[in-house]
């Protein structure tokens, strides 16, 4: 599995040939996770029903539980991931951030994912 890696502002990183990618490795699944869990449902043109419901199942009102389903939902359908092996959620109002840390094998070993969203 081969992933593009992103700078510090979250772009593609270019101009470094090989060193510009993430291969079979814990981090390569990790990023794929964290992009798929920042694609926002209809925001990709060519699927619209695709990527996390946001607005419906995690941070509208009365969302407390469908929320953690939803991200696991979406962390389970990643690409070379295996299982999660443990899964905790911070939602902070006075914020308005939501911080999932997950724990999980991949095929290339175990990392922990933790976004602030």
């Amino acid at each position: 599995m081969r992933y593009r890696k992103l700078d510090a502002n979250g772009d593609y990183s270019f101009g470094n040939q090989q060193a510009d990618f993430h291969r079979d490795s814990p981090e390569t699944v990790a990023q794929a996770v964290s992009t798929r869990l920042k694609l926002d449902q209809g925001e990709w043109f060519l699927d619209k029903t695709e990527g996390m419901p946001w607005k419906s199942k995690v941070l509208g009102e009365r969302t407390a539980a469908t929320r953690d389903g939803a991200i696991q939902k979406r962390i389970l359908g990643t690409q070379g991931l295996t299982q999660i092996d443990s899964y905790d959620s911070n939602v902070d109002p006075d914020t308005r951030k939501f911080t999932p840390t997950v724990e999980v094998t991949t095929d290339y070993g175990q990392t922990t994912i933790s976004e602030t969203l």
